[in-house]
């Protein structure tokens, strides 16, 4: 074998070996860790005359060292800081390094503070970014947002943007409703975590609009990791042993979400037992209540396949469907993180005729009759039309099954016809 031939071998192993090298890299999944405030930016404090002063931009940046270094361990994982250092990053430098290393996932982690100088009020929160907002969530994402005026890049991103005005954060629009259900996912298995292994008070799941999450386009949480202005808390996350086990809960909820992601997208294992379906389908019931809402409101706090069903006067509202014991579970707890406290399951016999009665489409409602010309009148020549207090419903077709109604509730929003709602009818 002559060397140029030789060579020419090597050289190919080579170009091959450093492909396969590329393709494993790029499998990595890829977790940013942004440490709260730092440098001018002290963050939420409190001093205590045995532990001294307690800043969250030290115990956040303490913890995602931790949580960063446990990650490092793992060849899975590729490991991003927006931090290592007490310095300032700006929140638009925080969001572009995550959306341009493509990130599988944004953790921010912070430290939580009531306006008292001291509090009662105690333990652990994850928000996600979404449009409900609550008096509680209005004050901790007015107290984050604030720092948007420390950099002159977010000054002119967020130049409209008041803190102090709650006006300004309900006219947020969220920009990554795609991510909130695993955004919601990840939060609930972070809370999980500080609840069984840490035995810690959770108060929950919440969702408010964050600048730090609002612009990231992948899952992303931002973590309250305790009350600085509570005693009990403070001294917890100032200790090492406090920031490790915060660091140990949110490293193992990170692992069990990157397996169920995995999940996803692999194919089954053959060993395991394949999951049956179960006769019937399942939906989530969200809420029963008067008012009508359409699809993107504020009131169904961003999640999407959503069925509507009108029954005796009251708007039901329907979150998903399977026929899967997992999915089913699955759906109900990301709508209790949602925060939908009372959803439940509710079972549906698939293609059952209704013994009395029938489906409809409820098309329009309003105070105001629909002139002749519109397009629902034009399109739907057989539709019926009542008066009930005050407000005129136009109603079209009858079906024996949910399904058929689906299937034509369907047929008509390919027709231009939107934000129509089945109704049941029981003679």
């Amino acid at each position: 074998m002559t060397r140029p031939t030789l060579y020419k071998k090597f050289f190919f192993l080579f170009i091959l070996f450093m492909g396969f090298n590329s393709l494993y890299s790029q499998k990595k999944f890829t977790v940013v860790l942004d440490a709260g405030h730092g440098g001018s930016d002290i963050g939420a404090n409190r001093y205590y005359s045995d532990i001294g002063s307690v800043q969250e931009k030290n115990v956040t940046l303490a913890i995602v060292l931790k949580l960063g270094r446990m990650l490092e361990k793992n060849k899975d994982y590729k490991v991003i800081y927006t931090r290592k250092i007490d310095e300032y990053p700006s929140l638009t430098y925080r969001t572009d390094l995550a959306n341009r290393n493509k990130a599988d996932l944004f953790i921010s982690v912070h430290v939580n503070s009531s306006p008292s100088t001291s509090s009662t009020t105690q333990g652990t929160e994850t928000f996600v970014q979404g449009p409900n907002q609550n008096k509680t969530n209005l004050e901790v994402a007015k107290a984050e947002n604030d720092v948007i005026f420390l950099d002159e890049k977010d000054k002119e991103n967020f130049a409209s943007y008041n803190p102090s005005s709650p006006e300004s954060l309900i006219a947020l629009k969220i920009q990554q409703s795609k991510y909130l259900e695993a955004s919601l996912t990840i939060g609930g298995m972070v809370e999980d975590n500080f609840v069984k292994k840490d035995k810690r008070m959770s108060r929950g799941v919440k969702q408010a609009n964050l600048h730090v999450l609002r612009m990231n386009a992948m899952p992303s949480v931002l973590i309250e990791t305790g009350f600085v202005n509570n005693a009990d808390d403070a001294h917890y996350i100032s200790t090492e042993e406090g920031q490790q086990a915060i660091a140990e809960s949110i490293y193992n909820a990170i692992v069990s979400y990157k397996k169920l992601v995995d999940r996803n997208v692999k194919e089954p294992e053959p060993e395991k037992p394949v999951e049956q379906p179960l006769k019937n389908d399942f939906r989530i019931l969200l809420m029963s209540t008067p008012a009508k809402y359409t699809e993107n409101d504020p009131a169904l706090k961003g999640l999407k396949y959503i069925l509507t069903i009108k029954e005796n006067g009251a708007y039901k509202y329907y979150y998903g469907t399977t026929n899967y014991a997992s999915i089913r579970d699955t759906n109900l707890k990301t709508a209790k993180d949602a925060g939908f406290r009372n959803a439940i399951a509710i079972s549906f016999v698939p293609n059952q005729s209704l013994a009395t009665g029938y489906y409809t489409l409820e098309i329009y409602s309003g105070k105001d009759k629909l002139e002749s010309k519109s397009l629902i009148l034009k399109s739907l020549p057989d539709i019926e039309r009542n008066k009930e207090n005050g407000v005129f419903y136009y109603t079209n077709g009858k079906y024996k099954t949910l399904e058929d109604a689906v299937k034509a509730q369907k047929e008509l929003e390919n027709k231009g016809i939107t934000n129509t709602v089945i109704e049941k009818r029981i003679k």
